[in-house]
């Protein structure tokens, strides 16, 4: 394996410290991810050196032309504090004809906007929830004839559950009104509501540009949810880690999942998977209604690489460790087919 030079880029706020003198539990934890990544991929032999962006592309292509990375690691999430942005730095570093990692701009996209990819799944037949959008602006939130309730309120372009709470899950007109407006309020963002679909939440990690591989069905579950609250994946629920314990939150591999079930779970996540035009890894989110009817939820490219998250964990499941991953991770970039690589 050649030793490979690595531009990781990141947030700025993100960057490892050289040491951890100092740094309180919380703020060494809130940059694990990258800590790890940057160890793992000296770990592997490669020369990794970390840029921090906040919100200018300025300080990229300087660090290209002095550094000559082989390759940059794409750890953003969002840029300039907005999550759609992402996809433009990507866009910079295929201007500037830099490899990268994880997911091309037009994937990014696409599975950015949750009422555009729904579009695009309905068009491929892909099983995903009805949905109405509402447009900042708009009219007063109104369900349309072909949706009953309950729904579930979400931001069009938000990630990470940002927004999601129990009262997410509305049963009424009144309720739904009052959650559009909270969520044009509070994220000035677009919403979406969603046909709520009760049973089991599920994620399938997928890895891979033309060939795909996927890792097993991995399943949330909730072991002391309070009554009269839905099992579904908050903010809370994922950033409060203590509220996470007390309600008994934790994922893993899917219990009495049926094979034939299964592959038809894995078959649906592939077809997601090149119907948003995805590159890299990426993972995809489903639930499974009474009757074992999977509906897509949404696709999440670039999912978080932190140990212990699901995507190094189903990894990890099936004999494929941290190191190997972040290896693969690293050749699926470099092999990405650009617009400039087939001319």
């Amino acid at each position: 394996m050649r030793k490979l030079r690595v531009l990781v880029l990141m947030h700025r706020h993100l960057v490892p410290p050289e040491s951890n003198e100092g740094l309180t539990e919380e703020q060494i934890a809130l940059s694990h991810m990258e800590r790890k990544v940057i160890a793992t991929l000296k770990q592997l032999g490669h020369e990794a050196r970390a840029l921090g962006l906040e919100d200018e592309l300025g300080p990229i292509r300087p660090a290209i032309e002095e550094f000559k990375p082989h390759v940059a690691f794409n750890m953003l999430t969002y840029f300039h504090d907005v999550a759609s942005y992402e996809a433009h730095v990507v866009s910079y570093l295929e201007l500037l004809k830099q490899p990268y990692t994880g997911c091309n701009p037009r994937g990014l996209v696409l599975a950015g906007d949750k009422a555009l990819s729904k579009k695009i799944l309905a068009y491929h037949r892909i099983p995903c929830p009805q949905f109405a959008l509402f447009p900042q602006g708009g009219r007063r939130a109104r369900l349309p004839a072909r949706m009953r309730y309950p729904v579930i309120v979400k931001s069009v372009i938000e990630q990470g559950s940002a927004g999601i709470a129990q009262a997410s899950v509305v049963k009424d007109d009144a309720s739904l009104q009052e959650r559009v407006e909270f969520l044009h309020r509070t994220l000035s963002t677009d919403a979406v509501a969603e046909q709520f679909i009760d049973g089991r939440e599920v994620t399938i990690s997928v890895l891979g540009n033309e060939r795909l591989q996927t890792f097993p069905v991995w399943e949330l579950w909730f072991d002391k949810l309070p009554e009269r609250n839905e099992a579904i994946a908050t903010s809370r629920v994922k950033w409060d880690e203590e509220y996470a314990k007390k309600i008994g939150a934790h994922t893993g591999r899917a219990r009495e999942l049926d094979p034939v079930v299964e592959k038809r779970l894995l078959h649906i996540a592939k077809r997601t998977y090149k119907a948003l035009d995805l590159s890299g890894y990426a993972r995809i989110d489903l639930r499974m209604d009474a009757e074992g009817r999977a509906y897509v939820l949404e696709a999440n490219p670039n999912p978080d690489l932190t140990p212990g998250e699901d995507f190094p964990e189903s990894a990890k499941s099936v004999g494929v460790p941290y190191a190997q991953l972040i290896q693969r991770v690293l050749n699926l970039g470099i092999g990405y087919k650009s617009a400039w690589k087939v001319e």
